[in-house]
């Protein structure tokens, strides 16, 4: 299972290309609230752009359920505030440290591999990319013996994927379809939505 955490502010394309793609290659997907400004139903989730969203579950619902077992992957999308939102939450952070120590896929796009992931340490060492002249608001410390990978749609190092933003959006959903349901299945997809191979 793949959980995709969405907060106020999220970009859309960033967050729903994945789902999209990953629902078309049945994958099994949930899409997480960690903050919503809808007191009427919390996981209801307004994005950058004033599309509202409702995920399946509330973060803490969500934390709740996986009663010690970790999903097999998780996603950060991009968007202001959005990924400020997801790195002000406690619980999302230790979350994603706990899926990366396990060698569970943690992802993320745009702004959140800077704000979200960098801050938490685990791109020490890694290759990474997000959205252009974020990575130079990183922390040099918190990234050291890493290498920002600039004008590249998406880079996968071992666990961790990232992507650079959403015109890219397409590209770094097809790689998540390629690792978690196969090459054959991807080139299905890819056939399917008249998209170029890169």
């Amino acid at each position: 299972m793949i959980a995709v955490f969405l907060a106020e502010g999220f970009e859309e394309i960033e967050a729903l290309s994945p789902v999209d793609y990953l629902r078309r290659a049945k994958v099994d997907v949930t899409l997480v609230a960690v903050t919503s400004n809808n007191p009427a139903d919390p996981r209801i989730v307004k994005s950058s752009h004033n599309v509202s969203v409702l995920a399946d579950r509330t973060l803490e619902d969500f934390l709740s359920s996986l009663d010690g077992n970790l999903p097999d992957a998780i996603f950060c999308p991009g968007g202001l505030p959005g990924a400020t939102n997801l790195a002000a939450s406690s619980e999302l952070n230790n979350l994603i440290l706990k899926c990366f120590e396990a060698n569970k896929y943690v992802t993320a796009c745009c702004a959140s591999p800077a704000l979200v992931l960098a801050p938490t340490g685990i791109l020490k060492g890694k290759n990474w990319t997000c959205y252009p002249g974020m990575e130079n608001d990183v922390d040099p410390e918190m990234v050291e013996d890493s290498e920002h990978c600039s004008g590249v749609p998406f880079v996968t190092d071992g666990n961790i994927v990232t992507g650079s933003g959403p015109g890219t959006a397409e590209l770094f959903a097809m790689e998540l379809v390629r690792i978690f349901a196969g090459e054959e299945t991807a080139e299905a997809i890819r056939n399917g939505s008249c998209q170029r191979k890169v």
